[in-house]
């Protein structure tokens, strides 16, 4: 695999006559990939029907001209102004009944067929006339989904597409009555035309109303991005992307990269600390200029599994942002890392967002490659120590790892819809159990939760799965590899209703979910021998062995064969308690790294990385602080 850079540029915010040296500047920096045209709907088409795309003609030309690879956006992330006033109700609106409205972007409902009918139209203009250019190399659709809370939208046009949905799914009023147990409190609906939106009730909508439209609203956005990559496909043979966030969970990424070539993501480690990341205050002093050191490489493995073994960095941070709590700069040498941590889980490219400082508007406060006067950043400066390592350097790939980690987004809508505790989030369940096997040393794979193959793993971690079809259930109870369930595993069925027998009824595995409460998360309950459950215990009813207890006595982590299950939310202790034994008896070797200190196994190469301050001993020997180290395996 050729690994690559590249950078994201908007020609249409500069002066022609500097094209042609930008351009060439890129080329002679190593970048390959130039990502453009993703928010220019205003400058190729200023008023309706009036289209001007000779600017991007040669924009793509020159860039080309350069050697340089194209990535072209669809621009329906940003509409422009006169759009508005052809469609006013294409704005989505918020759970509060405000409209979201222009001025920024991202302000349109996925629901609204008159806006899905504009986005058809500009996209076939866009990719009818460089559907063949040599230059563009891939395709962009839209930008980001889902971030500024996008996703779901409270607009008439979503309610009406909600209720043929419902009809779709459910067939008859009757049975949505049946599954959503709308006896209570008297909400019987006569007609799939009676529901409403599951916002501005007077408490908390029915659960399962709540999911339904969540799952609705995920697939809005499935049906909105296969619309512009069909049309893409009918006009171009080169390999079709989308950007994703970092912690976006509001719609189903793998079933929209289910349409799609490659999968990429836009990771920003400094301004995703601030308020993504679920550390306390002393970690995040601690990495303020580095980020968490499992973040990144948590997505990296997701969106290889949303890309089916293809990805990319689109926007990698390059040095302080804009948007976040707080906006500090990189330490030196962080730029270089989190590239060489991207190639080391499998990344094809990295780009660095932006190319030039943008010296007005929103982002004006949002470092580039280029400083606003044209002078270097320190975000070119390493990445040209990237481009010239990567010309010597080993290939690396991401073989399969030993561990299958199961991430599902309608686990993730079940988790938000019912968190049963303030700070609950399966995101946060996920991540913490994946934070754990990182600091055992454990290269790990994200699968999918409609995934029922699971040769070639040693273990599979499934934590949080509230609602388990009865498949995967019989697929994990006949694996060869140790499973680890729990907690709130098969805790409701498909419409969000709790099931008998109670759960998490799985085959195999004795142990039945009696009762479950949340708790302060500053009052954890002691397992003993060390570690606790923090927020969330369930008390088990097993006849499986005790593996791990609570000081209270009740049964923490049992074990039957080869099924485990963890009866509540477990610190970082309880975890390697837990996994530790669990990967000796799998056969898989284990560290004990601290701090910022973390490896990842490729073909035939350990990559360590230090997000650590200072400089540390590893195995293979030292690594300096925000440093990168190679070992032959």
């Amino acid at each position: 695999m050729k690994r690559t850079l590249g950078t994201c540029y908007y020609p249409e915010h500069w002066p022609e006559e500097i094209w042609e040296a930008d351009a060439r500047r890129m080329a002679e920096a190593g970048l390959t990939w130039i990502r453009i045209g993703e928010f220019a709907w205003s400058r190729l088409e200023p008023r309706p029907g009036d289209l001007q795309f000779d600017w991007l003609d040669r924009a793509i030309e020159t860039l080309g001209q350069a050697g340089l690879k194209v990535v072209l956006g669809t621009p329906t992330a940003t509409p422009p102004r006169w759009m508005i006033d052809r469609h006013p109700d294409m704005l989505a609106v918020d759970a509060s009944g405000h409209p979201r409205k222009f001025g920024s972007r991202r302000h349109y409902c996925f629901s609204h067929e008159g806006y899905k009918q504009e986005s058809d139209r500009i996209v076939k203009l866009i990719a009818g006339r460089y559907g063949n250019n040599p230059h563009v190399a891939a395709w962009q659709t839209d930008n980001e989904y889902g971030c500024h809370d996008t996703i779901l939208s409270y607009s008439d046009a979503a309610r009406d597409a909600f209720r043929r949905w419902l009809k779709d799914r459910y067939g008859s009023i009757e049975a949505l009555n049946r599954a959503w147990g709308n006896v209570f409190w008297s909400m019987d609906y006569a007609s799939f035309d009676e529901i409403d939106l599951p916002n501005l009730t007077v408490t908390e909508p029915n659960p399962s109303h709540t999911l339904a439209f969540r799952r609705f609203s995920s697939d809005q956005v499935v049906v909105f991005n296969k619309r512009q990559v069909d049309i893409i496909r009918a006009h171009s043979d080169a390999p079709i992307s989308h950007n994703y966030m970092g912690r976006v969970t509001d719609f189903d990424h793998f079933k929209v990269g289910d349409d799609l070539d490659i999968a990429t993501w836009d990771s920003y480690p400094l301004g995703f600390l601030g308020d993504r990341v679920g550390a306390d205050d002393e970690a995040k002093r601690a990495f303020m200029r580095q980020g968490d050191p499992d973040f990144q490489a948590f997505h990296h493995d997701l969106y290889r599994a949303v890309g089916r073994g293809r990805w990319w960095v689109m926007e990698q941070q390059p040095g302080p942002v804009n948007w976040a709590p707080h906006n500090p700069a990189p330490l030196p040498g962080m730029m270089r890392l989190w590239a060489w941590e991207a190639y080391a889980h499998g990344a094809e490219a990295v780009c660095y967002f932006r190319w030039r400082q943008a010296p007005f508007a929103q982002e004006q406060m949002h470092a580039g490659m280029l400083r606003p006067d044209n002078a270097d950043a320190p975000a070119l400066i390493e990445a040209r120590r990237v481009a010239d390592e990567l010309r010597n350097a080993p290939d690396v790939s991401a073989p399969q790892a030993p561990v299958a980690l199961v991430f599902d987004y309608d686990a993730d809508f079940a988790w938000t819809t019912q968190p049963h505790g303030a700070e609950l989030s399966y995101f946060q369940l996920v991540f913490d159990t994946y934070k754990a096997l990182r600091k055992l040393g454990v290269s790990v794979d994200i699968v999918r939760g409609e995934t029922r193959d699971f040769s070639g793993y040693r273990i599979v971690a499934a934590p949080g799965l509230i609602y388990m079809p009865q498949d995967l259930k019989q697929v994990l109870a006949d694996a060869d590899a140790l499973v680890v369930l729990g907690p709130r595993t098969a805790a409701r069925n498909a419409d969000m209703v709790i099931p008998v027998p109670l759960p998490p009824d799985v085959p195999g595995l004795e142990v039945t979910v009696a009762r479950v409460e949340s708790v302060r998360p500053d009052m954890p309950m002691p397992m003993t021998g060390g570690g606790a459950f923090a927020g969330y215990r369930e008390e088990l009813e097993t006849a499986a062995d005790v593996v791990l207890e609570l000081e209270d006595g009740q049964p923490a982590v049992v074990r039957q064969e080869h099924l485990t299950y963890v009866g509540g939310w477990g610190d970082a202790t309880a975890l390697q308690r837990i996994y530790q034994p669990l990967c000796e008896q799998a056969g898989i070797a284990t560290l004990e790294l601290s701090g910022g200190i973390r490896c990842r196994d490729t073909g035939g190469l350990r990559i360590w990385t230090n997000y650590g301050a200072e400089a540390a001993e590893t195995p293979a020997g030292r690594i300096e602080a925000a440093g990168v180290l190679f070992e032959k395996l």
